[in-house]
């Protein structure tokens, strides 16, 4: 197991890519703390049906009080804080529309949530990754970064920031030993895609591998960079679209 006895926060995790990572990492060692806005309990039930170790925290990335009280009641729990999944964001639900018609305070959620939340979470889970001298942090970004997907000016700009979020923190977190990357799936089949389009009539023909991407397929990259496999790498974007977008 690459993660053996590695400590693990995920956010997000209660549903959807959080929670499959959460079992994911879970399956190779890591003992989880599974941290979404929703409560989190099956996610743990279901780690611990595989023989894991997980607890379960409710919280709300946007809040700095939340934030501070994962991480702190993490160490409490395992004593470390190896790894930190920024998987939280809001996607679920959103509806395609022309930029001219999003409104100003939907944008703003978006914003918050996707970017401020992986800004306040990494904040939070510094200072005990820098104690430790070493850390591994995962985000969340998107291919529509690459592709410009339209009617989602709101989302597809959160998730260039946090491309951006990602390469500026490398070069403050680095002389700690501290490696952060970004992966960027592409239009995978989950329950927030679901609610926002039928995926059954997603158009794979400009995707090379010629099928529609699964959550499975974005687990072997997160083990990755949650791994000691990846210590030299940080500040990077890692696109899982089956060849859609080249970069």
């Amino acid at each position: 197991m690459r993660l053996k006895d590695k400590i693990a926060i995920v956010t997000g995790a209660a549903r959807g890519l959080g929670r499959v990572f959460s079992c994911s990492l879970a399956r190779e060692g890591a003992r989880i703390m599974a941290t979404d806005l929703a409560n989190p309990e099956g996610t743990v039930k279901e780690i611990e049906s595989l023989g894991g170790i997980a607890r379960g925290l409710q919280g709300d990335v946007t809040r700095e009080a939340d934030t501070l009280r994962v991480a702190r009641e993490t160490i409490e729990a395992f004593g470390r804080i190896d790894v930190l999944v920024n998987c939280a964001a809001i996607y679920y639900g959103l509806a395609r529309k022309p930029f001219y018609e999003i409104d100003p305070k939907e944008w703003d959620q978006v914003m918050t949530v996707n970017v401020k939340g992986i800004w306040l979470c990494t904040r939070a889970v510094f200072p005990y990754m820098k104690q430790q001298g070493k850390g591994r942090i995962i985000n969340l970004s998107s291919e529509t970064f690459f592709t410009g997907s339209q009617g989602f000016v709101h989302y597809v700009a959160s998730k260039g920031a946090v491309v951006g979020l990602t390469r500026a923190l490398a070069s403050e977190l680095g002389p700690y030993h501290i490696g952060i990357n970004s992966i960027a799936p592409g239009f995978t089949d989950t329950e927030a895609s679901r609610s926002i389009a039928d995926v059954t009539q997603y158009d794979v023909s400009r995707t090379p591998l010629k099928r529609l991407e699964q959550p499975d397929d974005l687990v072997g990259a997160v083990i990755f960079f949650a791994s000691e496999e990846s210590d030299f790498i940080t500040g990077q974007t890692l696109l899982v679209d089956g060849g859609r977008a080249m970069h």
